[in-house]
């Protein structure tokens, strides 16, 4: 198996409400607003980014409860938004409030 494990931390812009699939499984789509520094090339860079995220089940439930605003962490892997997309979606399968 190939490896694609996505850990970023940010803060909860956009959560849209929570909906449930044909199967019945919870989905929660939303947006987390990264920014750091991060070292390139021998120099630091300030990276800032809006990265687009989807949690199911447990996951789900859990990220549609939060407060807008929350700093977050969050665990993951990247796949395309849908059978058809070329955009990448951040796919959560763990998350935890950062202080």
């Amino acid at each position: 198996m190939e490896c694609n494990q996505v850990v970023l931390s940010g803060d909860l812009i956009e959560c849209d409400p929570l909906r449930y699939t044909p199967a019945g499984i919870a989905v929660t789509e939303f947006k987390l607003r990264h920014a750091s520094e991060q070292l390139e090339a021998g120099k630091m860079r300030q990276v800032e980014c809006d990265i687009s995220a989807v949690a199911l089940a447990e996951v789900a439930r859990a990220i549609a409860k939060l407060d807008p605003d929350s700093r977050l962490k969050l665990r993951g892997f990247l796949a395309k938004k849908s059978r058809m997309s070329t955009h990448l979606v951040l796919h959560v399968n763990h998350f935890e409030l950062i202080g």
